[in-house]
């Protein structure tokens, strides 16, 4: 039955279920609680409370980040189907317009908000040169899964087996 009598109220089940739905799709796409909150006129404690009802998986954050990755959305989509929490790939081309287009202050703070993003999971994977490796080891300063993919300064795009990374993320998460 779709409508369900409350007291004196009338309430709509599918109504509810739309906007259950709505909500976790913008949160899908990485909008904020009080962002969809205020999307949708409900409390942000609604959207946290929801999520905690329907969350299916605790324990480790994982993180990945990777730079020149030929085939990062083919990456991207198997981490994301894996249910890593964090992804950041980069091809060279990516990677260097990342670098021209701030100006040294906003790079800074750029990479400051990103180490802080990064040391905010329990498990780090990083793809890239041994030197990159151990530069996010140093500044994030805790240990850090690395996947080694060439030697630095590697200069052009690289393919990466999303499988080996699949089963590198589910070697760390257990």
């Amino acid at each position: 039955m779709d409508l369900i009598r409350i007291g004196d109220k009338i309430i709509s089940r599918r109504r509810i279920d739309r906007c259950i739905s709505r909500m976790l799709e913008l949160r899908a796409m990485g909008l904020s609680q009080a962002d969809v909150a205020e999307r949708l006129g409900v409390d942000r404690t609604l959207v946290s409370r929801l999520e905690g009802l329907g969350e299916v998986r605790k324990g480790r954050r994982i993180a990945v980040i990777g730079f020149p990755i030929k085939n990062k959305e083919e990456l991207r989509s198997a981490l994301e189907r894996e249910g890593v929490d964090f992804v950041l790939l980069m091809t060279d081309a990516e990677r260097w317009d990342f670098l021209r287009r701030r100006s040294g202050l906003e790079l800074f703070n750029t990479l400051m908000e990103m180490i802080a993003t990064a040391h905010g999971y329990d498990q780090v994977v990083v793809i890239g040169s041994s030197r990159r490796i151990k530069i996010f080891e140093a500044v994030l300063d805790k240990p850090v899964i690395g996947y080694e993919i060439g030697e630095s300064p590697i200069q052009e795009d690289r393919y990466v087996n999303p499988d080996e990374i699949v089963e590198l993320v589910r070697a760390v998460r257990h």
